[in-house]
C-alpha cells in the first residue's frame, strides 16, 4: 500500500458533499491508500469547514479521523526548518505556508504522491527526493 500525503483542499472537498470536486476526491479516497495528514492541514481544514459548512461537520470530521484512511502527523523541527527554506526559496511564487509544510513532510518521509486540488503550488515546487510530486486527483 502506497503512503501518500494529503493537502487541505482534498480533505475539504472530501468532507463537504456540496463541493464541486467531491466526487473526484471520493474516487481517489476509496482506493486502498494510507494518507498522512499534517497537523497544519488539520487546522486549516477545521477552519474552512467551520466557515463554509458549519461546526457540526467539523465535529463529524474530527470524530471520523480514527476510522478513516488518514493518520495525523506532527511537524518536526526539521520540517519547520525546511518549511522556512521552501518559503524563502519560492518567495516570488507566494507559496502557501500549509502547502510548504506538506512539501517538507513529504520530503522527510520520501512520499511522492500528494492528494491535493492545488496543482499550481505543488507543480512549481521541486522536491529534493524526486523529480516532481504525483498529484491526485
Amino acid at each position: 500500500m502506497e503512503i501518500v500525503i494529503a493537502d487541505t483542499g482534498f480533505i475539504v472537498a472530501l468532507t463537504n458533499r456540496n463541493d464541486n470536486r467531491h466526487s473526484d476526491v471520493r474516487t481517489i479516497y476509496v482506493q486502498n491508500l494510507y494518507a498522512l495528514l499534517p497537523q497544519t492541514v488539520l487546522v486549516e481544514v477545521a477552519y474552512l469547514l467551520g466557515r463554509d459548512v458549519g461546526i457540526a461537520i467539523v465535529v463529524a470530521f474530527l470524530r471520523g479521523i480514527s476510522a478513516s484512511h488518514f493518520t495525523i502527523t506532527e511537524l518536526t523541527d526539521q520540517d519547520i526548518a525546511r518549511t522556512a527554506e521552501i518559503l524563502e526559496q519560492y518567495a516570488d511564487s507566494r507559496l502557501d505556508f500549509v502547502d510548504a509544510t506538506v512539501m517538507a513532510v513529504a520530503e522527510r518521509l520520501g512520499i511522492t504522491t500528494v492528494l491535493t486540488l492545488d496543482q499550481r503550488d505543488f507543480r512549481i515546487f521541486r522536491p529534493k527526493h524526486c523529480e516532481s510530486f504525483t498529484l491526485l486527483p
